[in-house]
């Protein structure tokens, strides 16, 4: 019952995250298949143990339960919509799109992911210093989001 509730509680504090919502809506993955996805892959590194199926389909933040087929249909939808946005990636990748700077935002969105992750694993414990981390980080994150959402904008490939 702990594991449940870590995985669950971790679950939802993921899924409620602004640049999360943003990334996901913005995704091919539907909320379930990105929630059964996250169970998948880490789950069992929250429980330090493998897990079977049918203990994964209890972890899902469902009130009602849900068989191992149903989490199994899930989780392989979620695994092609994953792949298929890799290939999609590779594929324009090898066309030459990303050698085009109407994308250089995207990277730059990428780019102001990685610097707001980064500030915000290191957020120092001295309160003096924390305080003023923590604007920095809010800010980022604020930064972010507005890119992000004005880059989930089909408009903003027009360019291509």
């Amino acid at each position: 019952m702990h594991l449940k509730n870590s995985v669950q509680k971790w679950l939802a504090r993921s899924l409620s995250d602004p640049i999360v919502k943003i990334l996901s809506k913005n995704s091919h993955l539907t909320k379930t298949q990105l929630e059964t996805l996250l169970i998948d892959i880490l789950a069992e590194n929250l429980a330090g143990k493998s897990l079977k199926y049918e203990e994964k389909a209890k972890l899902r933040l469902l009130r009602t339960k849900i068989s191992r087929g149903a989490f199994n249909r899930t989780l392989k939808q979620a695994r092609r919509n994953l792949i298929q946005s890799v290939y999609t990636i590779i594929l324009l990748g090898y066309l030459g799109v990303f050698d085009d700077t109407c994308l250089d935002p995207y990277l730059e969105a990428a780019n102001k992911l990685r610097a707001y992750m980064s500030a915000y694993r290191e957020i120092p414990s001295d309160p003096g210093v924390r305080n003023e981390h923590v604007k920095i980080v809010r800010m980022l994150r604020e930064e972010l989001e507005n890119s992000l959402e004005q880059l989930s904008k089909p408009r903003s490939l027009s360019k291509l």
